[in-house]
């Protein structure tokens, strides 16, 4: 049940209703017809912006449109008022049956209560995380992993069909740097000094794949050239790395579906076939770059080189796809993966990125353009740096992982529940600030926790009800007298909840995972609310002393109140707890 949704199309109704009337003319869009929250909830409680729109094709004022639409509106018996504000806004308030009946919709839907039919079991690809497997993922990784999951966890919720996918770079440079690293620690293994020169990777954690690589090998590869070992070395220490990076994940709540390897692309036509099809539609050339713009570094020189036409799909210039020695770039084993993932059949792609990789998004629309011939959207998320603090001061680096602090450190240190919801607390394209002292605080500046506790809250009330011999089971509840819950504490608590299943849709619209851990917390605060008022007016408290009837209908209104938090909290990945500690 979308509350919005269907004032929204009553709004709609309205306004065929006035066109077949005369009150407007024919052929207008309603296209951008919204309904919201307003901005100041003492407006109301929904606004539509009909008017505004309307006004100008319509060749009318927007305030005649408003009070015309009102006068409709308000033969329904859903809509108490309808007041006209500003040039033409029109604010709506509903009687309270409607936000009673959301406690019933709550109630008979339980898990379900807020689910979208929006993707209509549409194929969606989300790959993230992606880390190269050179060594324990860090804290960038980490928030990542979150709003990647958590936007699966959303897009399947908006009635999505969702593959999560992460690709293995194992084609690159980066590998081999990881052999001859894993080499030393090799070395080491058997009593020799390691020699980590600079661009080595010097993490500790490859003290343990050496004495793996000993136990393996013994010394067959003890004063032996890089020629002997470095291929069997690499895929061992990739495997290595990838489970280590599984495992983090796995501690984090995270899985992955799809594991995808850059590595097997090469040698399989693959890449290719993927060039071959952007050469038939005449977007391969052999031509020559204009120099970089802003300074132009010493070493370059202009030279021909096979590319990739670019431009025809929205980049900024055209991009090479052979090095000077012959071989791919890295953007042709790229292009090569995310044509796979189109024959795969896959609605719409989304990737998430680092910060870091910002210059490559428009490249990496236009591939996806050009090879799936504008059919299938890429949509391009990118993960802003987490900084971490802890005692008043910026963290320390991970001795462990040599140059960063690693998702272990984090998981192990406030949990995984506490690490999930926190890295939702704002969008993924801003910077995010990670107190570990804050995160753990018992307190309403605590937003994981403020969540938590009102749903242990719920869960308090409803056992102590039944202790004292109430039904509170969902059958009974669902059977409450709705109609005497009627202060305004109350009813804003089931407009919150009201905008639940809206949130959802919006939020997977826009892929904002964000949205709903905001959402969770703005609830918890209208239900703390609520409880602490009690404590000053009886008459607002969740138990009735010798008024079972009453009681049980406020505790349909928490139990509702749980539903919606259970909910938004597998999205974001968090379980629900029921008493704290």
């Amino acid at each position: 049940m979308n509350l919005f949704s269907d004032i929204r199309a009553l709004v709609i109704t309205c306004l065929d209703a006035m066109t077949r009337a005369g009150a407007l003319p024919e052929g207008l869009d309603f296209a951008n017809v919204a309904v919201e929250p307003p901005r100041d909830a003492a407006h109301g409680d929904m606004a539509t912006n009909a008017a505004m729109v309307l006004a100008k094709p319509a060749a009318m004022k927007p305030r005649e449109i408003a009070e015309r639409l009102a006068a409709q509106l308000l033969d329904d018996p859903r809509i108490m008022s309808a007041e006209v504000a500003g040039p033409g806004f029109l604010n709506l308030r509903l009687s309270p049956a409607v936000w009673q009946g959301i406690i019933a919709s709550a109630l008979k839907e339980g898990a379900e209560f807020g689910r979208s039919g929006l993707g209509q079991g549409r194929k969606v690809n989300v790959e993230f995380v992606s880390a190269n497997p050179t060594g324990p993922m860090h804290v960038g990784h980490t928030r990542g992993a979150v709003v990647g999951d958590a936007l699966c966890n959303l897009l399947a919720f908006a009635g999505y069909e969702v593959t999560r996918e992460y690709y293995i770079n194992d084609g690159g440079a980066q590998v081999d740097v990881l052999a001859r690293s894993a080499y030393e620690r090799y070395r080491e293994a058997h009593g020799l000094s390691p020699e980590i020169a600079e661009g080595l990777y010097p993490g500790e954690y490859l003290i343990e794949v050496g004495e793996a690589l000993k136990a393996e090998f013994g010394d067959r590869f003890l004063d032996q050239p890089e020629s002997v070992w470095l291929e069997t070395i690499r895929d061992f220490a990739t495997e290595r790395m990838m489970a280590m990076i599984r495992a983090d994940l796995a501690a984090l709540g995270v899985t992955m579906d799809v594991y995808s390897s850059e590595k097997a692309l090469y040698g399989t036509g693959e890449i290719e076939a993927a060039i071959e099809r952007l050469r038939a539609q005449g977007l391969i050339y052999t031509g020559t770059l204009k120099p970089p713009k802003g300074k132009t570094p010493e070493d370059w020189e202009p030279r021909e080189q096979l590319l990739f036409r670019s431009t025809a799909h929205g980049d900024d210039v055209d991009r090479p796809i052979r090095k000077s020695d012959g071989g791919w770039t890295y953007f042709a084993p790229d292009i090569a993966y995310h044509h796979n993932k189109i024959t795969r059949g896959f609605d719409m792609l989304i990737d998430i990125f680092g910060a870091d990789h910002g210059g490559y998004v428009k490249r990496m629309k236009a591939a996806v353009s050009a090879l799936s011939g504008g059919q299938v959207p890429l949509d391009i998320k990118l993960i802003q740096l987490v900084k971490l603090y802890k005692n008043g001061e910026p963290f320390k680096m991970s001795k462990r992982a040599g140059t960063f602090v690693t998702l272990r450190d984090v998981v192990e240190d406030v949990g995984a529940d506490v690490t999930r919801f926190v890295m939702l607390t704002r969008k993924n394209d801003a910077t995010l600030d990670f107190d570990f002292d804050k995160v753990l605080e018992q307190s309403r500046d605590n937003p994981v926790f403020y969540v938590q506790y009102a749903h242990a809250r719920i869960c308090s009330v409803l056992r102590k009800a039944q202790e004292a011999g109430i039904a509170s089971d969902d059958a009974a509840l669902s059977r409450a007298a709705l109609a005497q819950l009627d202060h305004e504490a109350e009813l804003a608590l089931m407009r919150k909840l009201g905008e639940w299943p809206r949130v959802v849709e919006l939020a997977a619209r826009t892929q904002e995972p964000h949205r709903i851990a905001g959402y969770l917390s703005e609830l918890a605060a209208d239900f703390h609310g609520l409880w602490n008022r009690g404590n000053d007016t009886p008459a607002l408290r969740f138990v009735q002393e010798g008024d079972p009837a009453t009681t049980v209908a406020k505790l349909a209104l928490a139990r509702a109140t749980s539903v919606a938090i259970s909910a938004g909290l597998a999205i974001v990945g968090v379980k629900p707890v029921e008493e704290m500690r």
